[in-house]
């Protein structure tokens, strides 16, 4: 069956583009979400009519999201990873990790939007390009610093905390028992 997509599906094409597809997709699937129109529906003005639509559509879409991409040049995502030497991180900062952290900042991407060729194993800043549409990419920052400062700083007072959390070795246990009797 031949249909006209009214928006881009992964796999199968771009906005506005007449593909073939099996029945079963286009009843099932297509039709139900408007993903996609049929394309011998009628006249052939008719489909030229939809395809007008379409482009148009896509026209706001494309400027909506080349505003968006204009924005997103300035954002810098920073991402705290413990290190060891030679300023290698334990793991890596995924897509994911990346997605999840914009979401924070109020920006919905998918992780598949994200074109990051391999994990980021070392800290440092890099560039990573964030897909918006076929033809639409903004590059975005992305800062991989250590944890390691906070953790030195923060070794001393761990030296108290047990003394704190056993409530046994301190001389306000005898105080505490006696109220909770009370």
């Amino acid at each position: 069956m031949k249909v006209i997509l009214n928006e881009n599906v992964a796999n199968l094409g771009d906005m506005g583009a007449t593909v073939n597809v099996a029945d079963g997709y286009a009843r099932n699937y297509l039709f139900p979400r408007n993903l996609a129109v049929p394309a011998d529906s009628g006249s052939a003005k008719e489909m030229e009519h939809q395809r007008r639509l379409i482009a148009r559509r896509e026209e706001k879409v494309r400027a909506e999201l080349t505003q968006e991409a204009a924005a997103l040049e300035g954002v810098t995502v920073e991402l705290k990873a413990r290190a060891g030497e030679n300023e290698k991180i334990f793991g890596s900062i995924t897509t994911a990790m990346i997605a999840q952290k914009l979401h924070e900042m109020g920006h919905e991407f998918d992780r598949k939007q994200i074109l990051l060729e391999e994990p980021i194993k070392t800290l440092g800043i890099y560039s990573v390009p964030v897909r918006l549409m076929k033809d639409i990419t903004a590059d975005i920052k992305v800062w991989v610093s250590s944890e390691q400062p906070e953790a030195e700083a923060g070794a001393a007072p761990t030296e108290e905390a047990p003394a704190k959390a056993h409530p046994e070795t301190t001389e306000e246990a005898p105080k505490e028992a006696a109220s909770a009797k009370e």
